[in-house]
């Protein structure tokens, strides 16, 4: 058996991707997988220090983990039209050049340096003030009056409005009106250091695992709900769907060209240190 570590975030579309993986329901090809779950922030700086074998990341954080890791095809995490959103308790932001919100001296809560959330933040408006904490406590930030807006991800892009928040701009949307582009958010990626045959034969088998899901989506929509942090079985079929959906079986074309455009972008803007040449493995 050849033991991998797989770190992915304690979310219902991570755990409905890693379903078939945590209950053995495929051949699991000679791999002795072990899970290890903690959130996305945690995974980038585990992934910085080659911890894991096996790991989702933000796509920002890959900008510092190409020499280390290459992505899978399989296991994207692609906004098409949507993604993360910018919420705020009460009213008083104005437009400003071109319609951009003017966000100069806010105080946004972030929910990590390396999330993709961040860094698309970044490329969309310059100046304010970033306050860096855990992504399930930026809603609590924002009603608390801590901070003026709070940068979303995970469920709380579908449930900001049952904490009393309204959102003032979806940069998934942004973003595909800026580049025609999908949004990539997340992926998962594998050590270099395995070699060519078991990271080829690990990303089908994680390609396996997704495709077992969505063809046994109500069990599986059953164990990622265990995952959802409370929210209803509707809002866990609802989130799932946005990102775990064909792209996530392969991260396809379109999906390939907004990673690149992301960087490219990022790179432009002093946001990364360095071009990025991606490398995906079947």
């Amino acid at each position: 058996m050849i033991p991998i570590r797989v770190g992915h975030s304690p979310d219902a579309d991570d755990a409905f991707m890693f379903y078939a993986l945590a209950k053995k329901k495929i051949p699991m090809r000679g791999f002795e997988v072990k899970h290890v779950i903690e959130d996305i922030e945690s995974l980038n700086q585990r992934a910085l220090r080659g911890e894991l074998e096996v790991t989702a990341v933000s796509c920002h954080a890959y900008a510092y983990l190409a020499d280390r890791y290459a992505v899978m095809r399989c296991g994207a995490s692609v906004g098409d039209k949507y993604g993360p959103i910018l919420a705020r308790k009460r009213p008083g932001l104005t437009a400003g050049k071109a319609g951009v919100l003017d966000l100069s001296r806010k105080r946004i809560a972030i929910p990590g340096k390396l999330t993709t959330a961040y860094l698309v933040l970044q490329l969309y408006a310059k100046d304010f003030e970033p306050v860096f904490i855990p992504f399930d406590k930026v809603l609590e930030a924002v009603t608390s009056g801590e901070v003026d807006l709070g940068l979303v991800i995970h469920e709380g892009q579908i449930t900001y409005a049952k904490h009393g928040l309204e959102k003032v701009l979806d940069l998934g949307v942004w973003w595909h009106e800026k580049t025609g582009l999908p949004l990539p958010l997340g992926v998962d990626i594998i050590r270099r250091d395995l070699g060519a045959d078991v990271m080829r034969s690990f990303a089908g088998l994680f390609r396996e695992s997704i495709e077992y899901a969505l063809s046994h989506r109500r069990e599986a929509l059953e164990y990622a709900l265990r995952f959802g942090r409370g929210i209803s079985e509707d809002l866990n079929d609802r989130f799932v769907g946005m990102y775990v959906n064909d792209r996530t079986v392969d991260i396809g074309e379109d999906g390939e060209a907004g990673f690149r455009a992301l960087f490219e972008m990022a790179y432009s803007n002093k946001i990364i240190p360095g071009k990025i040449n991606l490398e995906f493995i079947n």
